[in-house]
């Protein structure tokens, strides 16, 4: 099965990149991936998932699956394993501020209906993840990579995967909070500068959105230096 599943990705995969398929157009039914590729809805199940993995298509409950972006062609090298130190990490916030900014006012240009449904499912599971902090990362994560998706350029998105959840600093600064109090606080200051990306991108407006994401990632910044002044040499 595990050939056959990966035979149907590559073929998707390929239509998505030739053009066949684009960011916004729906996949066909299940019943009709099936027939086209002669394997069973085991297979197809499988395959959309591998694709949904790999921030390609999202499935939506009564609609169907919908291609997202085009997948790149080629690996991009940004090591996360390098970002060791308090210092890496601002450092890599000045180069997220280099790159995010621009990849949110492009978002808030070129979304589709579908890139913009899968923001604010993401924002959502961020919000969820206020009393879950096990799953603030990956939910922090998926909220900045849908976006680079919704820009429609593939290096961004290459840039932003290569990096992958690595490069959240939300773990660190919560932490830094004294009481639990003052953490949830700081998880709702973060939710809002969230909201107000989504939303600026929501109403199409690429100078807010770019605002609204350096905002973001300044705060973040300022949000990490107490933890630099404490940190022994």
């Amino acid at each position: 099965m595990s050939s056959l599943t990966a035979t149907v990705v590559e073929n998707i995969r390929q239509q998505i990149i030739d053009g066949d398929i684009r960011p916004g157009d729906k996949l066909p039914a299940e019943s009709a991936l099936e027939e086209q590729f002669s394997v069973s809805r085991t297979v197809v199940r499988e395959a959309i998932s591998r694709l949904h993995a790999a921030g390609l298509v999202e499935t939506y409950r009564g609609k169907g699956t919908y291609v997202l972006t085009r997948p790149s062609t080629q690996a991009f090298a940004a090591d996360p394993e390098n970002v060791r130190t308090f210092q890496d990490r601002l450092d890599l916030l000045d180069f997220r501020l280099g790159t995010e900014v621009e990849a949110a006012a492009l978002a808030a240009r070129r979304r589709t209906p579908t890139q913009l449904a899968a923001i604010d499912r993401a924002l959502g599971e961020f919000i969820r993840a206020r009393d879950l902090p096990s799953n603030a990362v990956e939910a922090d994560f998926s909220f900045h990579r849908n976006i680079t998706i919704a820009s429609n350029n593939r290096f961004y998105l290459d840039l932003l995967t290569s990096l992958g959840p690595t490069m959240i600093s939300m773990p660190q600064t919560r932490l830094m909070q004294p009481d639990t109090t003052a953490q949830r606080q700081h998880f709702d200051r973060v939710i809002e500068e969230h909201r107000t990306i989504a939303d600026a991108i929501d109403r199409e407006d690429p100078q807010s959105a770019a605002a609204a994401m350096r905002t973001h990632l300044a705060n973040s910044r300022v949000r990490l230096l107490p933890a630099m002044k404490t940190t022994p040499a």
